[in-house]
Protein backbone atom coordinates (compact mmCIF):
# COMPACT_ATOMS: atom_id res chain seq x y z
CA UNK A 1 0.00 0.00 0.00
CA UNK A 2 1.41 3.46 -0.66
CA UNK A 3 1.39 5.86 1.73
CA UNK A 4 0.23 9.52 0.78
CA UNK A 5 2.79 12.04 1.00
CA UNK A 6 0.58 14.36 3.15
CA UNK A 7 -0.29 11.48 5.66
CA UNK A 8 3.97 10.71 6.34
CA UNK A 9 4.62 14.50 6.84
CA UNK A 10 1.73 14.66 9.09
CA UNK A 11 3.16 11.27 10.66
CA UNK A 12 6.31 12.75 11.14
CA UNK A 13 5.00 15.76 12.35
CA UNK A 14 2.75 14.11 15.18
CA UNK A 15 6.08 11.78 16.32
CA UNK A 16 8.21 14.38 16.35
CA UNK A 17 7.57 16.15 20.13
CA UNK A 18 7.33 12.56 21.69
CA UNK A 19 11.34 11.37 20.26
CA UNK A 20 11.69 15.11 21.56
CA UNK A 21 10.08 13.73 24.97
CA UNK A 22 11.77 10.34 25.01
CA UNK A 23 15.39 12.10 24.34
CA UNK A 24 15.03 14.43 26.79
CA UNK A 25 17.29 15.86 27.67
CA UNK A 26 19.83 16.41 25.33
CA UNK A 27 21.96 19.27 27.18
CA UNK A 28 22.11 20.85 30.55
CA UNK A 29 19.26 21.85 32.98
CA UNK A 30 18.93 24.70 35.31
CA UNK A 31 16.97 24.74 38.55
CA UNK A 32 16.07 28.28 39.30
CA UNK A 33 15.52 28.24 43.62
CA UNK A 34 14.24 31.62 44.25
CA UNK A 35 15.87 31.40 48.13
CA UNK A 36 19.63 31.53 49.37
CA UNK A 37 21.61 28.30 49.40
CA UNK A 38 21.03 26.60 52.27
CA UNK A 39 17.29 27.15 51.97
CA UNK A 40 15.09 23.85 52.72
CA UNK A 41 14.49 24.62 48.75
CA UNK A 42 18.15 24.98 47.77
CA UNK A 43 19.29 21.86 49.68
CA UNK A 44 16.46 19.79 47.88
CA UNK A 45 17.16 20.96 44.71
CA UNK A 46 20.29 19.39 44.84
CA UNK A 47 19.60 16.59 46.39
CA UNK A 48 17.08 15.64 43.35
CA UNK A 49 19.97 18.16 40.99
CA UNK A 50 22.73 15.64 41.55
CA UNK A 51 20.44 12.30 41.32
CA UNK A 52 18.65 13.42 37.68
CA UNK A 53 22.21 14.38 36.65
CA UNK A 54 23.13 10.92 37.21
CA UNK A 55 19.46 9.41 35.65
CA UNK A 56 20.24 12.30 32.56
CA UNK A 57 23.61 11.94 31.74
CA UNK A 58 23.11 15.79 31.76
CA UNK A 59 24.78 18.49 34.42
CA UNK A 60 21.78 19.56 36.62
CA UNK A 61 22.49 23.28 37.79
CA UNK A 62 21.09 24.57 40.87
CA UNK A 63 20.68 28.90 39.90
CA UNK A 64 19.64 30.42 43.36
CA UNK A 65 17.83 33.82 42.59
CA UNK A 66 17.08 34.97 46.43
CA UNK A 67 14.76 38.74 47.04
CA UNK A 68 11.47 39.61 47.17
CA UNK A 69 9.93 36.81 48.78
CA UNK A 70 10.98 34.46 45.94
CA UNK A 71 9.74 36.84 43.18
CA UNK A 72 12.85 37.54 41.55
CA UNK A 73 14.27 34.04 40.79
CA UNK A 74 10.18 32.84 39.84
CA UNK A 75 9.54 35.33 37.91
CA UNK A 76 13.50 34.87 35.43
CA UNK A 77 12.03 31.06 35.40
CA UNK A 78 8.69 32.80 33.35
CA UNK A 79 10.63 34.56 31.17
CA UNK A 80 12.64 31.51 29.89
CA UNK A 81 11.68 29.21 27.04
CA UNK A 82 8.81 26.60 27.97
CA UNK A 83 11.01 23.44 26.78
CA UNK A 84 11.94 21.88 30.12
CA UNK A 85 15.53 22.99 30.45
CA UNK A 86 14.42 25.71 32.83
CA UNK A 87 12.59 24.91 35.96
CA UNK A 88 11.43 26.52 38.77
CA UNK A 89 12.07 24.61 42.92
CA UNK A 90 10.56 26.63 45.90
CA UNK A 91 9.36 26.19 48.75
CA UNK A 92 5.73 26.42 50.33
CA UNK A 93 6.65 30.28 49.95
CA UNK A 94 4.99 29.52 46.52
CA UNK A 95 1.56 28.89 47.73
CA UNK A 96 1.98 32.09 50.01
CA UNK A 97 3.44 35.03 48.05
CA UNK A 98 -0.53 35.22 46.73
CA UNK A 99 -1.41 35.74 50.01
CA UNK A 100 0.97 38.60 50.62
CA UNK A 101 1.88 40.91 48.24
CA UNK A 102 -1.06 42.61 46.05
CA UNK A 103 0.61 42.25 42.88
CA UNK A 104 3.20 39.71 41.91
CA UNK A 105 5.12 40.12 38.27
CA UNK A 106 3.67 36.49 37.29
CA UNK A 107 0.52 34.90 38.03
CA UNK A 108 1.32 31.79 40.15
CA UNK A 109 -1.17 29.61 38.58
CA UNK A 110 -1.36 30.35 34.91
CA UNK A 111 2.48 31.17 34.40
CA UNK A 112 3.28 27.55 35.73
CA UNK A 113 2.71 23.84 35.31
CA UNK A 114 2.50 22.03 39.27
CA UNK A 115 4.96 18.83 37.87
CA UNK A 116 5.98 17.17 41.11
CA UNK A 117 6.06 17.78 45.31
CA UNK A 118 10.12 16.90 46.46
CA UNK A 119 9.41 16.76 49.66
CA UNK A 120 7.79 17.81 53.39
CA UNK A 121 9.81 18.39 56.65
CA UNK A 122 8.80 20.29 59.83
CA UNK A 123 9.71 23.84 60.59
CA UNK A 124 11.67 23.69 64.18
CA UNK A 125 11.21 26.36 66.33
CA UNK A 126 14.73 27.50 67.19
CA UNK A 127 16.28 30.34 69.86
CA UNK A 128 19.59 30.94 70.55
CA UNK A 129 21.50 28.02 73.11
CA UNK A 130 22.16 30.47 75.46
CA UNK A 131 19.73 32.84 75.19
CA UNK A 132 16.78 33.35 78.01
CA UNK A 133 13.88 30.95 76.63
CA UNK A 134 14.48 27.56 77.73
CA UNK A 135 11.17 26.23 76.85
CA UNK A 136 8.18 27.54 74.27
CA UNK A 137 5.93 28.36 77.61
CA UNK A 138 8.50 30.62 78.42
CA UNK A 139 9.27 32.16 75.24
CA UNK A 140 4.99 32.20 74.75
CA UNK A 141 5.23 33.72 78.86
CA UNK A 142 7.87 36.33 78.11
CA UNK A 143 6.04 37.78 74.65
CA UNK A 144 2.98 38.31 76.86
CA UNK A 145 4.61 40.14 79.48
CA UNK A 146 5.96 42.43 76.77
CA UNK A 147 3.96 42.84 74.13
CA UNK A 148 5.28 44.30 70.91
CA UNK A 149 9.28 43.80 71.91
CA UNK A 150 9.85 40.35 71.61
CA UNK A 151 11.31 39.72 67.74
CA UNK A 152 10.77 36.75 65.89
CA UNK A 153 13.12 36.21 62.30
CA UNK A 154 11.58 34.76 58.79
CA UNK A 155 13.23 34.33 55.60
CA UNK A 156 11.45 37.06 53.97
CA UNK A 157 7.86 38.61 53.91
CA UNK A 158 5.50 36.28 52.92
CA UNK A 159 7.67 33.28 52.72
CA UNK A 160 6.73 29.92 54.34
CA UNK A 161 8.60 30.22 57.39
CA UNK A 162 6.93 33.93 58.13
CA UNK A 163 3.24 32.22 57.33
CA UNK A 164 4.39 29.70 59.92
CA UNK A 165 5.48 31.73 62.79
CA UNK A 166 2.51 33.88 62.29
CA UNK A 167 0.22 30.83 62.77
CA UNK A 168 1.74 30.18 66.08
CA UNK A 169 1.65 33.42 67.07
CA UNK A 170 -2.29 33.56 66.25
CA UNK A 171 -2.39 30.89 68.25
CA UNK A 172 -0.24 32.00 71.36
CA UNK A 173 -1.96 35.16 71.53
CA UNK A 174 0.65 37.12 71.83
CA UNK A 175 2.02 40.03 70.04
CA UNK A 176 5.72 40.02 68.69
CA UNK A 177 7.84 41.94 66.07
CA UNK A 178 8.58 40.75 62.84
CA UNK A 179 11.94 41.00 61.21
CA UNK A 180 12.52 39.51 57.80
CA UNK A 181 15.86 38.39 56.35
CA UNK A 182 16.56 37.74 52.82
CA UNK A 183 16.94 33.64 53.80
CA UNK A 184 17.22 31.36 56.42
CA UNK A 185 20.95 31.31 56.68
CA UNK A 186 20.65 35.02 57.78
CA UNK A 187 17.45 34.48 59.92
CA UNK A 188 19.20 31.57 61.70
CA UNK A 189 22.24 34.17 62.41
CA UNK A 190 20.35 36.48 63.81
CA UNK A 191 18.61 33.92 66.24
CA UNK A 192 21.88 32.29 67.56
CA UNK A 193 23.28 36.27 68.19
CA UNK A 194 20.60 36.29 70.40
CA UNK A 195 18.80 39.45 68.85
CA UNK A 196 15.40 37.68 67.56
CA UNK A 197 13.52 35.17 70.21
CA UNK A 198 12.60 32.28 67.53
CA UNK A 199 12.86 31.36 64.27
CA UNK A 200 10.46 28.92 62.19
CA UNK A 201 13.68 26.77 60.61
CA UNK A 202 13.18 24.36 58.00
CA UNK A 203 14.61 21.21 59.85
CA UNK A 204 17.60 20.97 56.86
CA UNK A 205 19.05 24.29 57.35
CA UNK A 206 19.31 23.79 61.27
CA UNK A 207 20.31 20.18 61.76
CA UNK A 208 23.92 20.83 61.90
CA UNK A 209 23.59 24.11 64.78
CA UNK A 210 21.09 22.24 66.65
CA UNK A 211 24.26 18.82 67.19
CA UNK A 212 27.11 21.90 67.31
CA UNK A 213 24.75 22.69 70.75
CA UNK A 214 24.55 26.39 68.64
CA UNK A 215 21.03 26.63 68.80
CA UNK A 216 18.08 24.98 70.83
CA UNK A 217 15.23 23.36 69.50
CA UNK A 218 11.72 24.28 71.67
CA UNK A 219 9.45 22.72 69.67
CA UNK A 220 8.71 20.98 66.28
CA UNK A 221 5.69 21.30 63.79
CA UNK A 222 4.68 18.16 62.96
CA UNK A 223 1.90 16.38 64.81
CA UNK A 224 3.66 13.86 65.76
CA UNK A 225 7.16 14.23 67.47
CA UNK A 226 10.19 14.08 64.56
CA UNK A 227 12.31 11.02 64.17
CA UNK A 228 15.41 13.37 63.38
CA UNK A 229 14.62 15.21 67.17
CA UNK A 230 12.71 12.85 69.11
CA UNK A 231 13.41 14.51 72.61
CA UNK A 232 12.15 17.50 71.21
CA UNK A 233 7.94 17.87 71.77
CA UNK A 234 5.89 19.07 69.47
CA UNK A 235 4.31 22.54 69.28
CA UNK A 236 0.84 20.44 69.79
CA UNK A 237 1.69 18.95 73.19
CA UNK A 238 2.51 22.07 74.79
CA UNK A 239 -0.83 23.38 74.65
CA UNK A 240 -2.17 23.84 71.26
CA UNK A 241 -3.50 20.67 70.12
CA UNK A 242 -4.18 20.48 66.62
CA UNK A 243 -1.18 22.80 65.43
CA UNK A 244 0.58 21.55 62.30
CA UNK A 245 2.28 23.35 59.83
CA UNK A 246 4.66 21.85 57.43
CA UNK A 247 7.14 22.68 54.91
CA UNK A 248 6.86 21.56 51.31
CA UNK A 249 8.91 21.83 48.39
CA UNK A 250 8.29 21.44 45.10
CA UNK A 251 9.16 21.60 40.95
CA UNK A 252 7.52 23.95 38.21
CA UNK A 253 7.54 24.54 35.14
CA UNK A 254 6.73 27.08 32.43
CA UNK A 255 3.65 26.85 31.00
CA UNK A 256 3.39 26.00 27.17
CA UNK A 257 6.08 23.12 28.04
CA UNK A 258 5.34 20.10 25.76
CA UNK A 259 3.51 17.71 27.78
CA UNK A 260 5.68 14.79 27.01
CA UNK A 261 8.79 16.42 28.37
CA UNK A 262 6.30 17.51 31.22
CA UNK A 263 5.24 13.30 31.69
CA UNK A 264 8.78 12.56 31.44
CA UNK A 265 10.20 15.31 33.97
CA UNK A 266 7.17 13.77 36.81
CA UNK A 267 8.62 10.09 36.02
CA UNK A 268 12.60 10.83 36.37
CA UNK A 269 11.92 12.75 39.40
CA UNK A 270 10.10 9.54 40.86
CA UNK A 271 12.73 7.40 39.45
CA UNK A 272 15.14 9.89 40.87
CA UNK A 273 14.13 8.97 44.58
CA UNK A 274 13.95 5.27 44.55
CA UNK A 275 16.70 3.38 46.17
CA UNK A 276 18.24 2.93 49.48
CA UNK A 277 21.21 5.68 49.17
CA UNK A 278 18.83 8.39 48.13
CA UNK A 279 16.23 7.50 50.58
CA UNK A 280 19.19 8.27 53.14
CA UNK A 281 20.48 11.35 51.93
CA UNK A 282 16.62 12.54 51.69
CA UNK A 283 15.84 10.88 55.10
CA UNK A 284 19.20 13.14 56.69
CA UNK A 285 17.95 16.09 55.54
CA UNK A 286 15.10 15.70 57.16
CA UNK A 287 12.80 15.73 54.15
CA UNK A 288 9.87 12.83 53.89
CA UNK A 289 9.01 12.17 50.18
CA UNK A 290 5.01 10.55 49.41
CA UNK A 291 4.38 11.06 45.59
CA UNK A 292 1.69 12.90 44.16
CA UNK A 293 0.40 12.64 40.63
CA UNK A 294 0.98 16.46 38.77
CA UNK A 295 -3.05 16.49 39.28
CA UNK A 296 -2.77 15.80 42.63
CA UNK A 297 -0.09 18.22 43.55
CA UNK A 298 -1.75 20.98 40.86
CA UNK A 299 -4.89 20.57 43.63
CA UNK A 300 -2.74 20.70 46.46
CA UNK A 301 -0.93 23.68 45.69
CA UNK A 302 -4.05 25.54 44.94
CA UNK A 303 -5.67 24.31 48.70
CA UNK A 304 -2.22 25.63 50.43
CA UNK A 305 -2.62 29.09 48.57
CA UNK A 306 -6.42 29.26 49.99
CA UNK A 307 -5.06 28.36 53.26
CA UNK A 308 -2.83 31.03 53.47
CA UNK A 309 -5.27 34.00 52.58
CA UNK A 310 -7.32 32.02 55.65
CA UNK A 311 -3.55 32.79 58.00
CA UNK A 312 -3.23 36.02 56.69
CA UNK A 313 -6.82 37.42 57.18
CA UNK A 314 -6.39 36.10 60.55
CA UNK A 315 -3.30 37.19 61.34
CA UNK A 316 -4.21 41.08 59.82
CA UNK A 317 -0.96 40.97 58.28
CA UNK A 318 -0.80 43.73 56.05
CA UNK A 319 -0.22 42.93 52.19
CA UNK A 320 2.96 43.55 50.61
Amino acid sequence: MQIKPFLLAAAVTLCAPVAQAQDFPTKPVRLIVPLTPGSGADIAARLLGKRLSELWGQPVVVDNRPGAGGQIGTQAVTRSAPDGYTLLVQSASHAANPAIYKTLPYDPLKDFVDVAILGTSPYVLITAAEGPHKTLPDLIQAAKARPDTIAFASAGVGTSTHLAAETFVQRAGARLVHIPFKGSPDAINDVAGVRSAFYMAPYSTVVGQLKDGKLRALAVTTPKRFAGLPDVPTVAEQGFPGFRSELWVGLWAPTGTPAGVLEKLHGDIERAYQGAEMNELVAKAGFDVQPMTSDDFARFVRAEMALNKQVVKAADIEMQ
